[in-house]
């Protein structure tokens, strides 16, 4: 399947378990890779047969600025299904959540998860 990625996306949320993180905030480093046949927008040159990148972006910022979540597993698991939701033409996506500052003693480049899902 071909892919549209979006890798690298920083934003400043307040998720997380402990109650500062919630209310001071953290960044958070995000990457998406969406699922879906390329072949008729690389072939017509339309952008209608493909997904506007630029939405993503900004839907995936609306759910990691927005409401404060305990669990990065959560913040994963709303922007797929809002990516699936709003996008029609995705099969299926793989979203990165990354933690770099999470409050864990010791050195590390980020904490993260990654989810898969399809329709």
């Amino acid at each position: 399947m071909d892919k549209i990625i979006l890798e690298g996306m920083e934003f400043y949320g307040c998720h997380g378990v402990r109650p500062e993180e919630q209310v001071l905030g953290q960044p958070f480093i995000v990457d998406v890779e969406l699922e879906l046949d390329l072949r008729p927008a690389g072939e017509t040159d339309d952008p209608g047969c493909t997904v506007d990148y630029a939405r993503v972006f900004e839907l995936t910022r609306s759910i990691v600025e927005g409401r404060p979540l305990r669990l990065i597993e959560s913040v994963a698991e709303a922007i797929a299904a809002a990516v699936l939701e709003n996008f029609p033409a995705v099969a299926g996506v793989m979203i990165r959540v990354k933690k770099p500052r999470a409050p864990v003693p010791g050195h590390f480049t980020w904490m993260a998860v990654e989810i898969r899902r399809t329709r």
